[in-house]
């Protein structure tokens, strides 16, 4: 029995021991942490606990020319609530929670009123001082929120945390989208102005302290330690907003209706190459919609065709090699080159033309002969002389993704053909983008001088313009200035006589150059259902200040020639220019009293409305008259008189020569009932002037537009 009693406590003694040494080895353990690893270990702890986060620039503007927002970034806020703070007592949380429940729902409509009063009350429960509400909320949802109950409290007592953030989001939707362009850092995507200006308009991030609390979630502590954000600066672009608007909306229209699959439209400033509006449409075939989804306009290299034809007649006259008078014979319109036939689309009369009617008319037989008999046996001169007019090398643009041009040389053993001097000359065999072209015949209307394609005017910060954008010169002269004169008389020919006079009805006066080129499918080669219609040019003729260029691919709807499809836009986009910007005019006289001819209004007139229209043509005015009176007006040289046209109460007066409303608004103010046929201005009237008038006679006037 004493044995057995022995052994126990023998072992309850180990027992003891041994717990006894396990505790001096933790105590010792304790010791070695604190005394030797509890700096490290503290500073690891804090490192787990507090980490420094960035804080997001605002991103810069991106504006049009005349301050209206393209691109902006707004602020959005990730909104989150401290449901467990003790400032929220159970009393105020349990007597409102079904109230702000209601609000919430009421207010960012991505959950149900349940839904919000469970979430929040498990947030209570669990003591969580950092519970989601909706991330993405914007600042007018945030002013809503403040009102809530219990968050209307204030930050403390409210709990409410706002997290800042930003979007970015463009204005005018799809207005000049791809130009526009866009940023993907993630994917390293840096896409048109936004791409381009990117360094300028990131600006510099901030930093914030953070600390970690429940449920992994990072709080921020606002301290002396947090640096503030430097926002971006802002990109004045050289986009007019309301032509942009009517290029668009023209282009979508032409498109609709001649059932094409793509388009662009481009409008540039002649003197310093400034992109006005720029629009690219493609067809989504699953919508059926026109949007813009790729730049067409600088990426997309194509055959120009005969819009090319300038570039083949400037080589000829700057070489010496016709005249613009010189005839030629080109038969029925077709002509051979080896194993191909050149075709025009339309026979000449009986085949005997000049070079101004091959060029108006763009016919293809002629103009490749003209190329090819001059240059057959050294074709490397005509390349070499399209080449001095720089339309082989980049515009190299400062928005990313320009298609490269491409015209072949002679050398070229593996690419050059015994047809390629005729098919070059005529816009095939060579690639060029809508940009480039435009910025060739830009070059013809600045008198040769060729200059760079700007988007940007100027990078902002605040009021304060940090840097501006003067015209960059490509080629100071890409041809003599007798060349520039005589192919701006041939494209102002084209307009009067040739392939455009759908455009010769305009009251400012246009030149340019129709194209219609084939498109090559592939192995297949070129067939006759495929075509690009361009229309390339500028205005006024007289004294250029505007080019524009309108590409219309595979128009499907029974019209595929440039003259018909494309240059209606170009005149619609022309026509919002020149009724919006009244300082063009086609080489009006800067003396206005040394004007040639004065015109005077036909018949009688009222002397405001005279006084109006001889101010808007800058024409000095004579007045000697009342306002608002009777007139008739008579030119002396150098200035417009008015004379008081003196009308008899009880006689007919002459009213020939005026418009249908002074007549009818004349002769109804003396009692006569009018009557009209016709538009334009009164040459007829059925009651002689100088009779005797009676109230209530009936008078008929026939009218002819003069």
């Amino acid at each position: 029995m004493q044995n057995a009693k022995n052994d126990i406590l023998w072992r309850v003694y180990l027992l003891y021991a041994g717990m006894l040494l396990f505790g001096f080895a933790i105590i010792g353990r304790i010791a070695y942490i604190q005394i030797y690893l509890g700096e490290e270990l503290l500073a690891k702890a804090a490192k787990q606990e507090l980490r420094i986060f960035p804080i997001d620039a605002m991103r810069g503007n991106i504006l049009s020319s005349d301050g209206s927002l393209l691109a902006t970034t707004v602020p959005v806020f990730e909104v989150r609530m401290d449901v467990s703070s003790p400032l929220i007592d159970d009393q105020l949380f349990n007597s409102k929670v079904d109230s702000l429940a209601t609000g919430l729902s009421k207010i960012l409509q991505n959950k149900t009123k349940s839904q919000y009063l469970s979430d929040l009350k498990k947030a209570r429960r669990e003591g969580n001082r950092y519970f989601l509400i909706k991330k993405k909320v914007t600042y007018a949802e945030v002013k809503q929120l403040r009102k809530a109950p219990i968050i209307n409290k204030g930050k403390y007592k409210g709990g409410l945390i706002l997290i800042p953030g930003n979007k970015r989001e463009k204005p005018f939707k799809e207005l000049a989208h791809r130009t526009i362009g866009y940023e993907n850092q993630q994917e390293k995507l840096f896409v048109g102005i936004e791409g381009a200006y990117h360094e300028y308009l990131k600006g510099i991030d901030g930093k914030q302290l953070k600390r970690r609390i429940n449920n992994g979630d990072w709080k921020p502590l606002f301290d002396e330690n947090s640096v503030e954000p430097q926002n971006g600066k802002d990109i004045i672009t050289t986009i007019d907003v309301n032509i942009q608007d009517v290029a668009e909306s023209a282009l979508r229209r032409n498109l609709t209706e001649n059932q094409a699959e793509q388009g662009c439209a481009i409008l540039m400033e002649v003197a310093t190459g400034q992109i006005v509006a720029i629009s690219n449409l493609s067809l989504n075939k699953k919508t059926g919609l026109y949007k813009e989804t790729y730049n067409y306009a600088i990426a997309e290299s194509v055959e120009p065709g005969s819009t090319f034809k300038l570039a083949s007649i400037m080589a000829l006259l700057e070489d010496k090699k016709i005249h613009l008078r010189d005839s030629m014979n080109i038969g029925s319109g077709q002509m051979k080159y080896f194993s191909r036939t050149m075709r025009d689309v339309h026979s000449i009369r009986n085949g005997r033309i000049t070079v101004r009617e091959a060029f108006e008319k763009s016919s293809n037989v002629a103009i490749s002969k003209l190329v090819y008999n001059a240059y057959k046996e050294k074709p490397e001169k005509f390349i070499e002389r399209l080449y001095s007019m720089s339309l082989n090398i980049p515009l190299n643009l400062d928005i990313p993704g320009e298609g490269k041009p491409y015209i072949k040389h002679p050398s070229d053993k593996k690419h050059w053909y015994g047809t390629s001097l005729p098919w070059i000359s005529i816009g095939y065999e060579i690639t060029l983008t809508p940009l480039q072209i435009l910025t060739f015949y830009n070059a013809v209307a600045n008198n040769g001088k060729m200059v760079k394609p700007q988007f940007v005017k100027e990078i902002r910060q605040g009021n304060v313009i940090i840097e501006s954008f003067e015209p960059i010169v490509i080629n100071k002269s890409i041809a003599t200035q007798s060349t520039i004169d005589s192919v701006k008389n041939l494209m102002e020919g084209v307009v009067e006589r040739g392939t455009a006079k759908f455009l010769s009805n305009s009251p400012f006066k246009i030149a340019g150059k129709t194209g219609t080129a084939q498109i090559a499918s592939g192995k297949k080669g070129y067939n006759k259902k495929n075509y690009t219609a361009s229309f390339v040019g500028y205005f006024p003729a007289g004294k250029p200040q505007y080019s524009c260029i309108v590409v219309i691919s595979n128009p499907s709807a029974g019209k595929i020639y440039g003259g018909a499809v494309s240059a209606p836009v170009f005149q619609e986009i022309a026509d919002k220019v020149y009724a919006t910007r009244p300082g063009i005019h086609d080489g009006i006289a800067e003396d206005k009293t040394l004007l040639a001819y004065i015109p005077s209004v036909h018949g009688a007139c009222n002397s405001n409305d005279a006084l109006r229209l001889y101010q808007l043509i800058g024409v000095p005015a004579s007045v000697k008259t009342e306002t608002n009176e009777w007139i008739q007006t008579i030119p002396n040289g150098k200035a417009i008189a008015f004379q008081k046209a003196d009308f008899d109460q009880g006689t007919i007066p002459n009213v020939l020569g005026m418009n249908a409303k002074d007549a009818v608004y004349l002769l109804e103010n003396l009692g006569l009932k009018t009557q009209i046929k016709g538009k334009g201005v009164v040459i007829s009237q059925s009651l002689l002037p100088g009779d005797t008038l009676s109230k209530g006679q009936k008078i008929e006037l026939n009218l002819l537009s003069m």
